[in-house]
């Protein structure tokens, strides 16, 4: 993937007219340095090369497809498949940010690190990608 051919947002966090923080003023340091350092980090070879080894060695990407016969039986017309999220560890596709999350914070020199969960999904993988 290249992420140079993906919309980014300005330096101020917003596509055009839409967008930017909405966060607590004593987070937006923090949020700022974690922001400088994905800049800094996401696109060296390194930190490419040791999320895409997670990604296939742990995760067990890329996902598999299945090909739904009896749906597509059932619906006719169309070829149905389905991609496996449910096979990553933890059960769904939280992980794949998780691990870029943990990765980051690593390579920033981090101990510490915060998941927004509501079903607590994201607080697992976020969990299992920092152990």
């Amino acid at each position: 993937m290249d992420i140079n051919k993906i919309p980014m947002p300005d330096d101020k966090g917003y596509f055009g007219e839409y967008g930017g923080q909405i966060i607590p003023p004593y987070l937006v340091v923090i949020m700022d340095e974690i922001k400088d350092a994905y800049l800094e980090i996401s696109q060296t070879k390194a930190f490419q090369d040791e999320l895409n080894d997670l990604y296939a060695n742990y995760v067990g990407r890329p996902s598999p497809i299945y090909y739904a016969k009896r749906l597509s039986e059932k619906l006719g017309g169309a070829k149905i498949f389905l991609k496996r999220e449910d096979l990553n560890h933890t059960g769904a596709h939280k992980i794949n940010h998780c691990l870029g999350e943990a990765l980051l914070a690593k390579h920033m020199g981090k101990t510490k690190v915060l998941a927004e969960t509501g079903a607590g999904q994201h607080g697992v993988a976020l969990a299992t990608a920092c152990a």
